[in-house]
């Protein structure tokens, strides 16, 4: 039955409010993990909306601060269980009158939308979630809709894959249906290495696949925050190098630059197409996060997800643009609007520095010269102490060290932080 029993005596009424006193109840599912999950929740009360959460974890283990604002509390042992999930929304709802149940996690997104529509809350559908997820089924709406795409096709079998490859060539991109980001993406450059991605994948085995074109080019993202379907808030983020790269090489130490520019003409294609994925898929009032291409064939859309950007980017823009973008993206959900717009004050980057090898960091060097030269850059950084157990490269851009900057100019910024990757050394103990 969960801990519904903790915040009973608080909840007297199932019953919606009348117009004169509509005060709107927000049910937000997990704000344990991540660890900035806490922010959305703290967002939403701050509009001066009821929340009520749903987690993986009982009360006792959550942030008291946090906690002593809810308005309700279930703990369930998984929340993409859509039974358990369900009965938590069940009870919450035996108490009071929801408006709206609100997740901002990929893995949590279609559950959500399953759960919503069973409980006929208002919000993204369960269409819409489904085509946020499934990756071959999301481009060929697209494609339908006339939004250039890379080919693509969903795989369960090896025959399915070769006779993708045969179609289109090498080479060829290999990720799960449901992949968010890069996780679990692979690239097939011949007939060896394909046999060798698909005993990794599994999908010899039946393992649900993407199958896909590789797109040349450039790699970027464009997020935004949504009301009613239209953009409110927007911000473009070039990956430097491209995601795969960066995830297979030790020695590069990756770069994600939020740009200042995005006034210039060259980004308006980048935004219309933004605006007409949103569009085609359905999504409302939702934060958004959609990566893309440019290279000779043009812009391509890669994918899209109805949730914020990973590594914590919303922090950054945040910074950049003088706005707290969990306040914007709780005033869109319980308000329906923003007053407010994005200064472009700043560009803004993250840097990934890559320990030597495999072990325990013994130190850094390098980092007093960057502190002396680029001190008002620097925003904040994560330099685990000497002693700490390094973490795998595939680990992504936060796992091990990484400093994140801020400045004026975007160019002055690519270059500031090209010095800092190529002066500051992790090194490894044994």
């Amino acid at each position: 039955m969960g801990l519904s029993g903790f915040w009973q005596n608080n909840h007297e009424t199932k019953n919606a409010p009348t117009l004169g006193e509509i005060i709107m109840h927000v049910i937000f599912v997990e704000p344990s993990f991540p660890r900035n999950q806490g922010q959305f929740v703290r967002s939403l009360l701050r509009t001066g909306a009821r929340v009520s959460a749903i987690s993986e974890k009982p009360p006792e283990m959550m942030d008291s601060d946090l906690i002593s604002g809810l308005a309700g509390f279930e703990s369930v042992p998984s929340v993409t269980n859509e039974g358990a999930l369900e009965g938590a929304v069940r009870r919450i709802q035996a108490r009071e009158w929801v408006d709206r149940l609100e997740t901002t996690v990929e893995a949590h997104i279609l559950p959500v939308a399953k759960v919503r529509a069973t409980c006929n809350i208002p919000g993204t559908t369960e269409r819409t979630a489904y085509l946020c997820r499934d990756k071959p089924a999301m481009k060929e709406a697209l494609r339908e809709a006339g939004v250039p795409c890379a080919e693509s096709t969903g795989a369960s079998s090896e025959s399915e894959v070769r006779a993708f490859v045969s179609k289109v060539g090498y080479p060829v991109i290999l990720k799960p249906r449901d992949a968010a980001g890069s996780a679990g993406t692979y690239r097939a450059g011949n007939d060896e290495e394909l046999a060798q991605i698909i005993e990794t994948t599994g999908v010899s085995a039946g393992a649900p696949t993407a199958v896909e074109e590789f797109v040349e080019g450039h790699e970027g993202f464009y997020d935004t925050i949504c009301i009613e379907g239209r953009v409110v808030h927007d911000f473009v983020s070039h990956y430097y190098p491209n995601v795969l790269e960066a995830m297979r090489a030790r020695w590069i130490s990756p770069q994600i630059i939020a740009t200042n520019r995005m006034s210039e003409a060259g980004y308006d294609e980048v935004k219309e197409m933004g605006q007409k994925v949103i569009e085609t898929l359905g999504i409302w009032t939702s934060a958004t996060h959609m990566e893309w291409f440019f290279g000779p064939k043009g812009l391509r859309f890669s994918e899209i997800g109805c949730r914020p950007p990973g590594v914590r980017f919303w922090d950054l823009y945040g910074v950049a643009n003088d706005l707290d973008l969990y306040d914007e993206w709780a005033k869109a959900i319980v308000h329906g609007g923003t007053e407010k717009k994005a200064s472009r004050r700043l560009a803004a980057g993250l840097i990934s520095l890559r320990p030597q090898g495999d072990g325990t960091i013994a130190g850094y060097e390098g980092l007093s010269t960057i502190q002396e030269r680029f001190g008002d850059s620097i925003l904040d950084c994560h330099l685990p102490p000497a002693g700490s157990l390094t973490q795998p490269v595939e680990g992504g851009y936060m796992a091990n060290a990484w400093i994140r900057m801020g400045h004026e100019n975007y160019d002055e910024l690519r270059r500031i932080l090209d010095e800092v990757g190529q002066t500051i050394e992790v090194r490894v103990g044994n």
